[in-house]
């Protein structure tokens, strides 16, 4: 059974940090693209980033290139998403999903982890 498990998330103020953690079991995940996903208040899933299996290729949202950077351990089957300069349109329930791009998937989408930015 895949199971995908995120953390990290939090209150921050604007312009602050937030490093998000995936922890991936149930597939092979250094042969899967991974992706991190957001769903802010109201609407719908949003795609942010993706990164390839081996970790050399990353393409992020117009929105938070520059800002957030995607990574990954495959020793320790974990995914990453260090956010910087955070926005308060950055507020959202964060998940993670395999795949890359607009074709991110993942069978339930769990309880993800809220980040919101507020003063």
């Amino acid at each position: 059974e895949v199971q995908l498990v995120e953390s990290g998330g939090g209150l921050v103020q604007p312009g602050g940090s937030l490093r998000l953690s995936c922890a991936s079991s149930g597939f092979t995940f250094s042969r899967s693209a991974m992706s991190w996903v957001r769903q802010a208040p109201g609407k719908g899933l949003e795609w942010v980033s993706s990164i390839n299996s081996g970790g050399s290729f990353t393409n992020y949202i117009d929105s938070v290139k520059g800002r957030f950077s995607i990574s990954r351990d495959n020793a320790k089957n974990t995914l990453y998403l260090q956010m910087n300069s955070l926005k308060p349109e950055d507020t959202a329930v964060y998940y993670c999903a395999q795949g890359w791009g607009s074709s991110y998937y993942r069978a339930s989408w769990g309880q993800g982890t809220q980040v919101t930015v507020s003063s």
